[in-house]
């Protein structure tokens, strides 16, 4: 045994202390090294402006735009004085005001490199932004109007996707000071200027803007007039597309066409991006449940389950509990609990008319459970103030279909029929239209939203029977060179 473990230390090496490496941090930038690679990131976005104007392509601002959420965050007081006084020239009218709105105590100089319109444009939208998210409304309001005024005046077909931006933001100022009426007239007009210049991405963002001003003041008449006499262009980006499908869901709804709402709010969260406007998808899938319920629907349970929906669908799970339910005390305990949630979201009016859908299901429990029972009974379990309104809302069921059954007036109750094979129905062949309608519905907006190559990229390609025609050419060209060459060495 002694002779085994003297081997077994012979072979096994020592095992050497090692000094454990530590990371080290990494040094902390101080805010004028961030504020200067902030200038860097926007000055790279003013770069791929110029060259859109210089290849008069609006594909390049379109990029600058998209990133435009993760810009607002880069900027402050420091960075734009420093954009502003760096780009803008002093033939700008506005460069004064714009400066003073972003006093600094930096006193570092900037060599001045001076920019095209489109440029001072994009920094001065850049400035309105940065007003809007530091609530600062009473400076944003005259720089929105002095970025509109300066737009209008420049008809190129490059600043198309520009222009539209600074309407949009235009309008969130005037929004969040309350003062959204005022702006309708110049959306209106500028809404017939892009129709006229075939500005598309104009004309969904000024007709966009239109309806949300509409539906805040719940106009809804003057919306659908809107909708009836323009044409919303169909190369629109996806999401002025949902957004159009929101506000048409919306009225749609408010007017009592449900599966037409239904329909356009489904396309609208399709058309939402996938991992980003949580917001949106919220609201529109507050509206899609009511309006499913609205239907006679049931959401599907999934919905309510998703991360980003749990929490504020829980008023509307209790909501679509007690309709299923056909519970009108529960239903009641929702809407005076979620009152205000409800009103805040625009969904008051709609929740409203689900009280009639709420004794529908508690009468179709009726019918099913009691082959008769007496009006009275039906009051009580439905909590009406009597059994007269129980005898006028069995009766309309019975008129709208809803069950079979009959109402004995003299006697005071009501005998259900036996119920009746759906399959025998044309009810099956409804449902099945409904789903081929949809698939096909998905299929064309499938095929319009891919993009293709140009019809120039088509003209230098060649046909088979060209190509086929010229590599028999080349054949008999190579031929005759082979005797020719075959010729002369006889």
């Amino acid at each position: 045994m002694a002779q085994t473990a003297a081997k077994k230390a012979k072979i096994e090496p020592k095992k050497e202390d090692k000094d454990v490496e530590m990371k080290e941090d990494p040094p902390v930038k101080t805010q004028a090294e961030i504020n200067a690679l902030n200038f860097e990131d926007v000055k790279e976005q003013i770069l791929l402006i110029e060259k859109s104007l210089i290849n008069k392509e609006a594909r390049f601002i379109s990029r600058v735009l998209r990133q435009l959420s993760a810009t607002r965050k880069k900027l402050n007081n420091n960075v734009l004085h420093h954009l502003i006084k760096t780009f803008v020239s002093d033939n700008y009218e506005n460069k004064s005001s714009l400066l003073n709105y972003f006093p600094t105590d930096d006193t570092k100089e900037e060599k001045t490199s001076y920019r095209s319109i489109l440029s001072e444009v994009y920094i001065h939208l850049l400035s309105l932004i940065n007003l809007i998210d530091t609530n600062r409304l009473g400076d944003a309001i005259p720089c929105a109007e002095a970025l509109i005024n300066k737009v209008i005046g420049v008809n190129k077909s490059v600043m198309y996707v520009l222009t539209a931006k600074s309407f949009f933001y235009y309008c969130r100022a005037y929004e969040l000071a309350g003062r959204l009426y005022e702006v309708r007239t110049i959306l209106h007009s500028r809404l017939r200027t892009s129709t006229i210049r075939r500005d598309a991405e104009g004309q969904a963002v000024l007709l966009n803007l239109l309806l949300r001003n509409y539906i805040h003041y719940n106009l809804f008449d003057q919306a659908e007039k809107l909708i009836s006499k323009s044409a919303f262009p169909e190369n629109a980006n996806n999401n002025e597309s949902a957004r159009y499908l929101f506000y048409l869901g919306k009225i749609k709804a408010i007017q009592l066409d449900y599966s037409e709402a239904f329909k356009n709010l489904n396309q609208a969260i399709r058309k939402a991006p996938q991992h980003a406007a949580i917001g949106f998808k919220q609201a529109a899938t507050k509206l899609l449940v009511v309006v499913q319920l609205l239907l006679g629907e049931v959401p599907e349970r999934h919905v309510f389950r998703e991360a980003h929906l749990r929490l504020p669908l829980q008023p509307y799970l209790q909501l679509t509990q007690a309709v299923l339910a056909g519970d009108l005390a529960k239903f009641s305990k929702v809407i005076e609990e979620y009152g205000d949630k409800f009103q805040k979201e625009g969904t008051l009016t709609l929740i409203n008319r689900l009280r009639h859908n709420v004794i529908k299901t508690g009468i179709k429990s009726v019918a099913l459970s009691y082959s008769r029972i007496s009006l009275g009974d039906v009051a009580e379990k439905l909590q009406l103030d009597s059994p007269e309104d129980a005898e006028y809302i069995i009766a309309k069921a019975i008129r709208d279909g809803v069950i079979e059954a009959a109402i004995d007036h003299a006697n005071g109750y009501v005998q259900s029929s036996d119920s009746a094979d759906i399959y025998s129905t044309n009810e099956p062949l409804k449902a099945y239209h409904d789903r081929i309608r949809f698939c096909l519905d998905i299929h064309n907006q499938s095929v319009k939203a891919m993009r293709f190559p140009p019809k120039s990229y088509n003209d230098n390609l060649e046909d088979a029977q060209k190509q086929r025609e010229r590599e028999q050419q080349d054949l008999e060209y190579a031929k005759e060179i082979a005797e020719e060459e075959d010729d002369a060495l006889l």
